[in-house]
């Protein structure tokens, strides 16, 4: 069996061609990864962020989707947004809140379909 890997080329000062991303994390930037990281090892929290996904929700039915009061929806909210892996417009009397960007969405699917294996025992895959 033969694989193939691709490996980005990397453009001069650490950055991968055609990316605005660094090759090697800055210590701001593996600070920031720490703090989203520790946010997401609340079972809440990882609900919230699952029912945002597909677009904004509100408080209220955030709560729902989560199974908590909507008082504390809130404050996993205020967290989250803290960190920058949510934003909320404000609508009249209510916000509604989505995923800041693609690259929480992709971390959070990642990290629950990781989840879904260990649970299932299926096998890992690239």
């Amino acid at each position: 069996m033969v694989y193939v890997v691709a490996v980005p080329s990397v453009q001069a000062k650490g950055r991968r061609a055609g990316s605005e991303h660094p090759t090697e994390p800055t210590a701001e930037q593996v600070n920031a990864a720490v703090m989203s990281f520790a946010l997401l090892a609340d079972p809440t929290r990882v609900r919230v962020l699952w029912a945002l996904r597909d677009g904004e929700q509100d408080v209220a039915t955030l709560a729902e989707i989560a199974g908590c009061r909507p008082t504390v929806a809130s404050q996993h909210l205020s967290k989250l947004r803290f960190a920058g892996l949510v934003e909320g417009t404000r609508q009249g009397r209510r916000v509604l809140y989505r995923l800041r960007g693609g690259h929480v969405r992709t971390l959070l699917t990642e990290a629950l379909f990781h989840a879904d294996h260990q649970v299932r025992g299926a096998p890992v895959h690239d």
